[in-house]
């Protein structure tokens, strides 16, 4: 068949090293045309067809037993309106390359999160996004799609052109069919003055509702076991006049924060008695710093430490108790926490299965070194967020089933139907 790989590339697994999965094929489509034949062939013989991206999901939403597509092959033709401010590209295009591209034409994503290697069409799926109290999700950057049905059908949608499918498709976990190719609406090149400072958490929570409305993006990590964060404040500015010496830059985010991290984690798999002082010594490793640069290369750092992750977007009010009742969590383990606990905000959107679907949101994510206990650490959280009327990240682990996830969604019959 054309576009299948050999079948000693049937086996995979994602970043975390949590999902795996075995292909009785592996799809790599070169056209719309070749997806689509692909899709009726599988249909025909009653299997099924999962895409995949580029793995960074913790959830089990590549993993499938059929064939797998890999959509990096795909030849769709860049299109850049930079009038309109307007990027159509392959789905399989990941963030990284997406955003070489558009600098290149003095254009940006009004918005990103800290990692770039997903898949436009993973990152879009899945519900990545940044933060920022006055932007969505990456989904709401999206003007218009192409998919390729589960029956092969080729449909392309906006916001006038199948908008139901379009208000669906924007985030749909792979379930209505295979993203083809997207259209992204993109603003004019910017910089961002970033700063970063350690700061106590109840200081921080104190003054938090005035830093979201003074600031572009706003988010924060706090350190379990101790009373400090490290608040991260990115500002749009006109000039990049305070860029980050090289050297700062390799100290700050690839030595300390991936080299002496991993280290340190490592140390405290071995003997769990020190993650308290390493948590502290964290909180106190990584100093004020202020500089400016790129968006993309502001926004995105690099992630070499695996971990695992739960993420639970909140109504913004109930942000306070969350992080209370996470404090007890922590302290209440029989088994202690590595990683720092991240906090971010966007703003409501309308697209069906958007954990920001009608409201502001903040957002709490969890994580845990690779190796260590996590489920009992995340299944507490989990009740807790869920109490709350927390929605899960689609790309993070959790334990949501229908029954639990529909009261949480008002359009979930619409998306299912």
């Amino acid at each position: 068949m054309a576009g299948t790989a050999p079948a000693a590339a049937a086996t995979w697994s994602n970043w975390a090293g949590n999902q795996h999965s075995v292909a009785t094929a592996v799809l790599r489509p070169s056209s719309i045309v070749e997806v689509a034949e692909q899709i009726r062939s599988a249909a025909e013989t009653g299997e099924r067809i999962r895409p995949v991206g580029s793995g960074h999901s913790f959830t089990s939403v590549a993993v499938g037993d059929g064939r797998r597509m890999d959509l990096t092959r795909l030849a769709i033709d860049v299109r850049v309106d930079v009038d309109q401010r307007l990027v159509t590209v392959p789905a399989g295009m990941t963030l990284r390359g997406l955003n070489a591209l558009l600098a290149s034409h003095q254009l940006a994503l009004p918005n990103l999160g800290d990692i770039d290697a997903q898949t436009v069409a993973g990152a879009i799926s899945t519900g990545t996004h940044g933060t920022g109290a006055a932007y969505g999700g990456l989904a709401t950057f999206v003007e218009a799609l192409t998919l390729v049905t589960g029956t092969g059908e080729v449909l392309h949608c906006s916001t006038e052109e199948h908008p139901e499918v379009f208000d669906a498709a924007r985030i749909s976990l792979g379930a209505l069919g295979v993203l083809v190719e997207v259209t992204l609406r993109c603003v004019d090149a910017f910089v961002l003055r970033a700063h970063k400072r350690p700061a106590a958490l109840d200081s921080v929570l104190a003054e938090l509702p005035g830093l979201v409305d003074r600031h572009d993006h706003v988010e924060f990590f706090w350190f379990p076991y101790t009373d400090r964060v490290q608040l991260k404040v990115n500002d749009r500015v006109a000039a990049d006049d305070r860029p980050l010496p090289r050297w700062r830059g390799w100290l700050d985010d690839d030595f300390l924060a991936n080299t002496v991290f991993a280290g340190a984690c490592r140390l405290g798999r071995a003997v769990p008695a020190l993650a308290p002082g390493i948590s502290a010594f964290s909180a106190r490793a990584l100093s004020e710093r202020v500089y400016t640069g790129r968006s993309d290369t502001v926004f995105c750092s690099p992630r070499r430490v695996r971990f695992l992750e739960m993420e639970y977007a909140l109504p913004r009010a109930a942000l306070p108790d969350a992080l209370d009742a996470l404090r007890r969590i922590i302290d209440g383990l029989p088994f202690k926490v590595l990683f720092p606990v991240e906090v971010r905000f966007t703003a409501a959107d309308q697209i069906w299965l958007s954990h920001s679907y009608g409201r502001d949101s903040a957002y709490v994510a969890v994580h845990q070194y690779v190796g260590m206990p996590y489920e009992p650490y995340f299944r507490a959280f989990e009740e807790v967020a869920t109490g709350l009327g927390g929605r899960p990240h689609w790309g993070k682990l959790h334990w949501r089933d229908a029954a639990s996830l529909a009261p949480a969604y008002p359009r979930w019959p619409d998306f299912q139907t």
